[in-house]
């Protein structure tokens, strides 16, 4: 089984430092829904966002929402063999059973994500847990976690899918934010920290890239 986890992801409620700012009550009138339980996206957030820290690197959930898509669209995630993380920059950890396929219109997954961070009831798909990123690697219990990253070492797709093939119960992180790094806690927990490629990649093409190489590699192995 293959972990993909998208760590320190840009996908939260709208934090209570900044539910009162016109921009959000704005939003929150439009879409008549009380403040705290719609998704802080710098799309219509954007001058309220200004206030928060690390803002540059949150309020991105469509970012989110095209990552995930990426994976649980592709054969290995579809025969039950990829598990997907949500990690969000808030410490939050949401769980996606096995085989969902997740909403491709963004309208209905940012409702899905809404009611799934409110503890609204909802469909069962998605199980949610206030958990740090150590915890989740603890609890999946990964024998590889290999961060991606440009700041890490060089090494080929095709290399890192050979190494995560070998694993017993491998995990591979892909940051799920727009700009900036893995944070210091995120990195300590790492096993490894790898680029494959020199220059940044969006989250859903090294995802797809990934899962595909893996593919390729278990075939290989199995013949």
């Amino acid at each position: 089984m293959l972990n993909f986890v998208l760590a320190e992801s840009a996908l939260e409620l709208v934090p209570k430092e900044v539910r009162k700012l016109p921009a959000v009550v704005s939003d929150s009138k439009r879409r008549e829904a009380d403040a705290s339980e719609i998704l802080l996206d710098r799309s219509f957030h954007h001058s309220a966002m200004t206030r928060l820290k690390d803002s540059e690197k949150r309020g991105r959930p469509d970012l989110v929402h095209v990552a995930l898509l990426s994976v649980t669209g592709t054969p290995l995630y579809l025969d039950g063999k990829v598990k997907v993380f949500v990690h969000t920059c808030g410490d939050v950890v949401l769980a996606i059973a096995e085989k969902t396929r997740l909403p491709k219109n963004y309208i209905r997954f940012r409702g899905l994500m809404e009611e799934a961070l409110s503890e609204k009831p909802g469909t069962g798909l998605i199980k949610v847990r206030p958990m740090g990123i150590k915890e989740l690697f603890r609890s999946i219990r990964a024998d590889a976690v290999i961060g991606l990253s440009v700041q890490g070492k060089q090494m080929s797709v095709e290399e890192l899918a050979r190494k995560l093939s070998a694993a017993t119960e491998p995990c591979v992180v892909v940051g799920g934010f727009p700009h900036g790094h893995f944070t210091a806690e995120t990195l300590s927990a790492f096993d490894e920290l790898v680029r494959v490629n020199p220059k940044p990649l969006e989250a859903q093409v090294v995802a797809s890239r990934v899962i595909y190489e893996v593919e390729k590699a278990r075939r290989g192995l199995n013949d």
